[in-house]
């Protein structure tokens, strides 16, 4: 596959620093994967995460005038989310039928309701957060 912006190719790490890895990608072009694209998480110590000679694939991200390419290797796979959000089911929902009879005003006022019962939640877990976090 050619190195184009916005294609995914496989390299191999031919260098690793600091700030990033080098990759040499197909057609003996070689280009730089920055530390802050090595993961979705937070990388501190890069050798954490790669080897030289380590075979990756890389989501190809600018072509600059000078031909140096900028390289991605979180953005070349999906995030993978510890929690997944919950699946609505919209067709069978109980309030459906409620809520067509009910006017703009009822169903804003409702929302509302709901909204600030939410917020207060997140502020009740947030207060509970920080109050453990003071006491260490």
């Amino acid at each position: 596959m050619p190195v184009k912006v916005g294609n995914v190719v496989e390299g191999t790490v031919t260098g690793i620093t600091n700030f990033g890895a080098f990759v040499q990608l197909p057609e003996g072009k070689n280009g730089l994967v920055h530390i802050s694209e090595v993961s979705h998480d937070f990388v501190n110590d890069i050798n954490n995460y790669l080897k030289k000679n380590q075979k990756v694939k890389v989501k190809v991200l600018s072509i600059d005038k000078e031909g140096k390419i900028s390289l991605s290797i979180r953005q070349a796979k999906p995030k993978k989310s510890k929690k997944q959000p919950r699946e609505i089911d919209w067709s069978n929902n109980p309030n459906d039928k409620k809520q067509k009879r009910m006017s703009f005003e009822d169903k804003m006022s409702l929302f509302l309701k709901d909204s600030n019962e939410r917020q207060s939640q997140i502020q009740n877990r947030d207060a509970k957060k920080s109050n453990s976090s003071n006491k260490r």
